[in-house]
């Protein structure tokens, strides 16, 4: 990877729309990091409330490990729920924790946005609407959200990836939002991405398969190899936003620093087009994906 080139940044701007500049660059690079989108008070509330789940939240017997859970139901059926996944540095050779839950996993997903009031009035405020607003979609929805951990000295690395293999419509339209919750370098596990490299094919897909769509499979699409030696670090304050092309590479090293990482990572489609019956992510037909601009009302906050 490179050592010499440098990722473009901006100052986001105070109500989150995007300019022709950040346009231009994203359209050539495939991400834009905004530097201060989030405020030091909106970042505190947030790992203030990741602290509340983990601390009222109790580690199951037998916990799903990050990297283990493609044939996992407790995976297949979270789309709509909020759910906890581990770090396999967390979990002895008899499948059970071995460390406090704080300090044990590796994500938290995939709904965050509509099960918790703190999120949802958080990622559903103007400054994220208009940021939406100003992609270019026209009606851009929030499908996932995630909070990503890298704990320290066991925090996994994730391996090279592009976000349309996992979220597709017709056309493709999937756009990826980072947002460091604590602050992101080379030594704890920051993203690495490759400037231009969304314009490529895509490489993999993985969704549902068999009669009953209830199984989880990933497919080679194309072998060609990511130019990773071009690849930069999108070094990132807690606070920055980086937004990712659906089809752009992009990676995290593992964290073998005594630091920890966490970021808080949404993914949004273009609501207008269809979305694949075969995309792992469901939610329930009573209980559709809604917009940036549409608070929750169905009283299913925790």
């Amino acid at each position: 990877m490179s050592q010499t080139l440098e990722a473009r940044r901006f100052q986001a701007p105070a109500d989150g729309r995007i300019d022709a500049q950040m346009k231009t660059a994203f359209g050539e690079d495939g991400f834009l990091v905004l530097d201060g989108f989030a405020s030091a008070d909106d970042i505190a509330a947030l790992n203030g409330e990741i602290d509340r789940l983990l601390a009222k939240a109790e580690a199951p017997d037998r916990p799903t490990v990050f990297g283990d859970h493609a044939g996992d139901r407790y995976f297949l059926e979270s789309g709509d729920q909020v759910r906890f996944f581990f770090e396999p540095g967390a979990i002895d050779e008899a499948g059970r924790p071995t460390r406090a839950l704080l300090s044990a996993l590796n994500k938290i997903g995939h709904n965050l946005h509509d099960r918790n009031e703190t999120f949802d009035n958080f990622l559903r405020s103007p400054k994220f609407f208009g940021l939406a607003d100003s992609l270019g979609q026209a009606e851009a929805v929030l499908m996932q959200s995630m909070v990503i951990f890298k704990q320290p000295d066991i925090g996994a690395a994730v391996n090279w990836h592009q976000d349309a293999t996992f979220l597709r419509t017709e056309p493709h339209s999937v756009l990826g939002l980072w947002l460091a919750l604590e602050s992101a370098d080379r030594t704890n596990g920051c993203l690495y991405a490759i400037p231009g490299g969304h314009r490529g094919p895509l490489r993999k897909w993985f969704g549902r398969v068999g009669a009953d769509l209830d199984q989880l499979d990933m497919r080679d699409i194309d072998t060609s190899p990511y130019d990773v030696d071009r690849a930069v670090a999108l070094e990132a304050e807690e606070g920055t936003l980086v937004l990712l092309h659906g089809f752009l590479p992009h990676m995290s090293t593992a964290n073998t620093s005594p630091r920890s990482r966490r970021a808080l990572t949404l993914h949004v489609v273009d609501g207008t087009l269809p979305y694949e019956d075969s995309n792992w992510l469901q939610r329930q037909a009573n209980d559709p994906a809604r917009r940036f601009d549409s608070h929750s009302t169905n009283g299913a906050h925790q």
